[in-house]
Parts: C-alpha cells; structure tokens; sequence
C-alpha cells in the first residue's frame, strides 16, 4: 500500500506525497520492481564447471528504467525466485487504489463489513485486473477477518463485549484520529452527531475515512458510536461454530472474497477457538484441506506463476483470454 500516515515523508526528509501522486510513484516503483526480478532468465546460471562458466551472458537482462521519479539501471543480483515473482499483496480501495491492484497485485487485502461491500468490491477488483489484459483469477481477494466464536452465540456475544469493555472511549477517539492525519477528536461534544470534517483525513486512510463517514451519516451515530465502531468493529463473523462457517463459506460461494486474512481482536486470544472448533467444520463441509497444494505461496494461493517478461513462448502453447 501507499504510506498513508503524514510522518512517513518525515522519515526520508521530504513531504508526504498527495494521495494521486502516492499512487503514480507506486506504479513506478513497482515497474521497476518487476523489472529486475526478471534480471536473470529461469536458467540463466548453468554452473558449468568444467567450462568455467557459471551463468550465460545471454540470459542476464538489463532493464535501463528512467521514468519520472526513479531512473535504475539494473539488472538485480539475486536469481529468479522459484515462483517467478514474489507474491505481491496490495490495501487500498480507493479509485487509485483499485487500479494499483489491476495492474500488478496478486492479492489483494480488503476490509469490507458486509456481504453486499465485499461483492462491489470484488467486481471492481477482477474488472480491473481484465482491463490490464489479466484474467480475473490473477489476483486473489482476501478480506481481513476477525472471527469471535463461541461455542454457542451467547458465548460469542459475551467475548466480543468484554473486548469491547477493554477500550475506554478516549482510547477510542485517538484510534479513530489516526486514521484522520491524527485529528484530535477530544475537543468535540462525545454524544452530539459525528461532526463535518470536510477534507480532514482525505490523504491519509481515504477509503477507510470515508467509509466512516458514510456510516456515521447513515447510522445516525454520535462521535462516541462512530469511534468505538472504530476501535472494536462489530463485524457479522460474531457467532457459534457454525454461524462462523456459514458466513465464510457464503462470502467465498457469492464471490464477496477468495480466501480471509486472519487477525483477532486481542493478540494471543481467539486463534486457539477458530483452530479447534471452526477449522474442523470447514472441514467437514469439505471447504477446507490442511494439505495446501504445491511448495510455494503462488501454488498454496492458487496463483499462476509469474513467467518473466523476457521469455519466449512455446510453439504449441495457446496464450490465455482474459475474462
């Protein structure tokens, strides 16, 4: 993802880029990137000893990159990874960010609430993916899911309060700050209606700000509700065993997401619940198979290799159709 936060300019001596110029430099950057992972053809190094020839000149690629913030010559040091390309992960849903992921993620993570966000989302992520020339099972959504299970839904319910319980609501102000370049919220009326920020928060978290804003307005929320929404979302993934299964296999089934990135509410808590009592149900249900295919990340997630761009096709091989 591209640095949301303000203070990350600060740390290489310069000004936060604004949000569009963010993205322009990430795809650049990632040209580049790309560029030089493909530096040394797949059997570049031929390690012939005899003939004192370690690796073929021929295949070596220099990529000579000069673009409008990073002029690199190349080529890379390394070989090719055994995956072709590492596997790219992209955060953002923004416009900019969509077309980032288009372009050049493998993965993408999401952070949508409802089943009906997931769905647009996922759409618009394939339809950008297709409009790069990529098929859209190139890149992979995994929404972030933060199970809360109980062996019943009462027992669900009461974890998920008493986490709700561990966050005071001025921990909650600045949490929901951060988001908004770190607005000191503490200054406005707790219970009057979330408060007009106008531009605040618009080249930071941009997609996050403005969900919550749209949902203060369309909830009606006070700045207290908007803010502990914030700190301790209240997601669907709140529920028994098979409450859990169910709404994750439906998510995957009507094509609101690919696959989840796990991270709970409290760290060293929960994890131990999804594995004994979710995990075997997803199982059961034949959704879920702990033997993962293939040796690496591309294979477990079901990518195809990344073949590099200097590779001459087959004569029998039949190009892919994007769609």
């Amino acid at each position: 993802m591209t640095s949301p936060l303000e203070g990350s300019g600060r740390n290489y001596g310069r000004p936060h880029p604004e949000h569009s110029l963010r993205y322009e430099i990430a795809h650049e950057y990632l040209d580049i990137a790309k560029g030089l992972w493909d530096s040394w053809d797949d059997d570049a190094f031929v390690r012939d000893r005899k003939a004192g020839r370690f690796f073929d000149r021929e295949k070596l690629h220099t990529l000579g990159y000069k673009g409008r913030f990073f002029q690199v010559e190349g080529p890379l040091n390394i070989q090719r990874s055994p995956q072709g390309q590492p596997v790219l992960f992209q955060a953002g849903a923004s416009d900019a960010g969509i077309g980032l992921a288009g372009r050049h993620a493998d993965a993408v993570f999401a952070n949508h609430v409802s089943l009906e966000e997931g769905q647009a989302f996922y759409r618009s992520i394939k339809t950008s993916a297709i409009a790069q020339g990529r098929l859209a099972d190139d890149v992979k959504i995994f929404p972030s899911a933060g199970p809360i299970v109980g062996r019943t839904r009462k027992e669900a319910e009461d974890k998920y309060q008493a986490i709700r319980d561990l966050v005071s609501i001025d921990e909650a102000l600045a949490y929901l700050g951060r988001y908004f370049d770190h607005h000191d919220f503490s200054a406005y009326p707790l219970d009057a209606p979330f408060p007009e920020l106008g531009d605040i928060g618009k080249n930071s978290f941009r997609s996050t700000t403005d969900r919550i804003k749209r949902t203060a307005a369309l909830k009606r929320q006070t700045l207290r509700e908007a803010a502990l929404e914030a700190a301790t979302p209240r997601a669907d993934l709140i529920g028994s065993t098979k409450e859990i299964a169910d709404i994750m296999i439906e998510r995957v089934e009507k094509q609101a997401a690919d696959g989840f990135i796990l991270g709970f509410p409290v760290i060293g808590q929960g994890l131990d619940d999804f594995v004994e009592l979710v995990i075997p149900e997803l199982e059961a249900r034949g959704v879920y198979d702990r033997n993962l295919p293939g040796e690496t990340l591309r294979d477990h997630l079901g990518l195809p290799r990344r073949e590099s761009r200097y590779a001459r096709p087959a004569p029998s091989s039949v190009p892919r159709k994007a769609g």
